[in-house]
């Protein structure tokens, strides 16, 4: 589940960076939650073919956080924007999000 939730945050973050058929993939097994055999009903292709397109777009969405780190960053500032009295930075930060 945890996977999910992280690859969820990827997508929002990396998916306008994904071709529309690697963001359909994506959204049709994490978001409508369908099986690569549907999948592969749907778009007329091997649930092979679904499988690897659908570990491709999770290749780059960990390749895309490895070099740009916007997750990480991300829920740093958070951790900040929690932790964090001063009304000014609080202010500061929830502008970012």
């Amino acid at each position: 589940m945890e996977d999910v939730i992280y690859y969820n945050n990827l997508y929002d973050l990396y998916g306008c960076l994904l071709t529309e058929k690697q963001k359909q993939y994506f959204e049709d097994y994490y978001f409508h939650n369908l099986s690569f055999s549907e999948m592969a009903d749907n778009y007329g292709v091997s649930r092979n073919a679904v499988f690897k397109q659908v570990h491709t777009v999770i290749l780059k969405l960990d390749e895309y956080e490895d070099k740009l780190g916007l997750f990480e960053k991300k829920q740093k500032l958070e951790g900040i924007l929690l932790k964090t009295d001063n009304p000014f930075i609080k202010e500061q930060l929830e502008t970012l999000f």
